[in-house]
């Protein structure tokens, strides 16, 4: 069995007939086609506005943050490092702790 190519105007064509009738699989037994085929081909019908859209239109602009921006950012990061890690320190001085008041307390909290 030889696969068939079916040219972009049918397809098209095939679609619209598909969209006006509203049974996509009557259509598809009408041209002699597998329905998955053309519900296939009515998917990649949807989707063709963007591919027809200029790439242009497509980019997205990346957010450069001004130097006061970025400063503030930077002592931002800096002070929620700090709070981790006295999080941190303080969640190890509980758990020695836990382990000084129940010595038969040995499993992994991490």
């Amino acid at each position: 069995m030889q696969r068939r190519r079916f040219t972009l105007e049918f397809k098209q064509q095939v679609v619209q007939e598909a969209k006006e009738v509203g049974n996509a699989s009557q259509v598809a037994r009408r041209h002699n086609i597998n329905p998955k085929v053309l519900y296939r081909w009515i998917e990649q019908a949807e989707h063709t506005d963007w591919q027809q859209t200029e790439p242009s239109a497509k980019a997205i602009k990346a957010y450069v943050p001004s130097p006061q921006e970025f400063r503030a950012l930077e002592g931002e990061n800096k002070q929620l490092k700090e709070i981790l890690g006295e999080k941190d320190l303080e969640i190890a001085v509980l758990r020695d702790l836990l382990k000084k008041q129940n010595p038969a307390y040995r499993t992994k909290l991490k």
